[in-house]
């Protein structure tokens, strides 16, 4: 589990939208909660014991409450369904700090959100401070329907008001059309960010690839999504070597580096086990890994200098990593 955990207090209940429904907490020691950047999210440790992320959707310059939305699942293993059906205003609960693997990219000129669902969450952040920054940008959001858009009263007032774009029923077989418009006028210096189900944020990187270089587009997932392994060849057992003391430990074709570190006294710190959430990357010295997470770019699983430990592989005999 991450280490830098703490009790939290919800002050407010909302339903923001059809089975999205928004947690305003605050520290339970009354203390501001440390700043972070837009696009960051948060372990949440529900009632019945199961840690999920997600992403913060307030005012990111506002640090005396933090508020996050959890969509009900119909295939909740306890996670969603917990946060709906076992909290009420009042309940104490346990989360992390925040981590960011979805940053605004500092260089960019200009900004275009597309959102779906529940992916408004860490937009809706973003617009907040790309709004105080006076930066061009504009957020695309993607519903079923007005019942089924969060946030809706609020993307309809001002100061977002100006800067949204709703769709509403877009069919499947329209979509590829209604994103070809949304980015028809993208030019050099914008990035594009994503934040939906996986097949929606594939569609848009696909349309977006076709006008931005591949590190001009950037994406968030909340799941892992099966996924075949990068071309080449994993080995079935490997070493891995803790640069700083030397210490080698055998990793086992079905033990996880985390588990097989943990072994030698060794912890690093995990949270989703699934290559989503970033909280056990370690930066790798020498040797060639396997990537298998959801949450690394293009371009850092080309460079091979860091690594998902609770689900990532090795393709060569030793692996040093940098702890």
């Amino acid at each position: 589990m991450q280490a830098n955990t703490f009790k939290v207090r919800v002050d407010a209940l909302r339903d923001e939208a059809h089975g999205i429904r928004s947690f305003s907490i605050s520290r339970l020691d009354g203390k501001p909660f440390d700043a972070y950047e837009p696009g960051a999210h948060i372990d949440v440790t529900t009632p019945s014991g199961v840690t999920r992320q997600y992403s913060l959707c307030g005012d990111p310059d506002q640090r005396d409450a933090q508020l996050f939305a959890v969509k009900r699942e119909s295939t909740s293993r306890g996670g969603s369904s917990s946060l709906h059906d076992d909290v009420t205003v009042g309940t104490e609960l346990s989360v992390g700090a925040p981590r960011n693997l979805f940053q605004l990219a500092p260089e960019a000129r200009r900004h275009v959100l597309v959102g779906a669902g529940i992916g408004i969450t860490p937009l809706l952040s973003m617009a907040y401070r790309l709004i105080r920054q006076s930066a061009p940008f504009e957020l695309h959001y993607f519903a079923r329907s007005e019942e089924h858009a969060a946030f809706l009263p609020l993307l309809a007032r001002a100061p977002f008001a100006a800067y949204v774009k709703l769709h509403f029923g877009v069919e499947p077989d329209a979509l590829d059309g209604a994103l070809a418009s949304c980015l028809a006028d993208v030019a050099t210096g914008t990035h594009v960010y994503t934040c939906g189900p996986s097949a929606f944020m594939e569609r848009v990187v696909a349309t977006a690839e076709k006008r931005l270089p591949e590190d001009a587009i950037h994406l968030e997932r909340f799941a892992a999504e099966p996924t075949a392994p990068e071309s080449g060849t994993a080995l079935d057992a490997f070493d891995v070597q803790v640069a700083s003391t030397g210490q080698t430990v055998r990793v086992e074709k079905n033990t996880s580096i985390v588990d097989a570190l943990a072994a030698i006294g060794i912890e690093v710190d995990t949270s989703c086990g699934e290559g989503v959430c970033g909280t056990c990357m370690v930066d790798v010295v020498t040797g060639e890994p396997e990537h298998r997470d959801h949450c690394l770019s293009k371009a850092e699983r080309a460079s091979n200098k860091v690594i998902c430990c609770c689900i990532s592989r090795s393709r060569s005999p030793v692996l040093v990593l940098d702890l």
